[in-house]
């Protein structure tokens, strides 16, 4: 829909349910009920296993004690065409152990995209690359949306934001 755009700092996150990789259903609410979040948008599955999104993923992942001592989780969103979808998840991912607190969730067919506003629609694209800081309340603290491939945020951005929060 024409004039619409992502969710800004200050508002409230959009709530959305999607399946984790083990495909048990993981809703936004509940995993920032108890404590803040970070909203890690991947470009997922645009015909391949995209390096930026692998090098963002690893990143956080060696933060993971310094995102977790800043009381936050990390939420993972992997969209792409259904079709094999889950599986294209479970390939990106192979090589990497996600650590407590670290949850990727597939989104098959661009539902959660669409409806953060993110769809990158060109042919080989998914969605913009973006991260989003959420605390407890669902309230937005930090948004970053890049338009490249390469623009991506690092926790060394995100940790400033979580310290806001306590």
């Amino acid at each position: 829909q024409a004039g619409e755009e992502p969710p800004k700092v200050g508002e409230q996150a959009p709530d959305f349910e999607l399946k984790n990789l083990k495909g048990d259903p993981v809703s936004f609410s509940k995993f920032h009920e108890k404590s803040a979040v970070v909203l890690v948008v991947l470009r997922g599955y645009p015909g391949y296993q995209c390096p930026a999104c692998q090098q963002q993923v690893g990143q956080f992942v060696s933060q993971a004690k310094a995102i977790r001592a800043a009381g936050a989780k990390v939420l993972f969103v992997y969209p792409g065409p259904s079709a094999d979808l889950r599986k294209r998840a479970l390939e990106f991912t192979e090589d990497t152990q996600l650590p407590a607190g670290f949850e990727m969730v597939t989104d098959p067919d661009y539902t959660f995209t669409d409806r953060y506003h993110l769809r990158w629609d060109a042919a080989g694209e998914t969605a913009y690359p973006a991260t989003f800081v959420v605390d407890q309340s669902g309230k937005i603290h930090f948004v970053e949306i890049s338009r490249t491939h390469g623009g991506r945020v690092s926790p060394a951005k995100v940790l400033p934001a979580l310290k806001t929060l306590r």
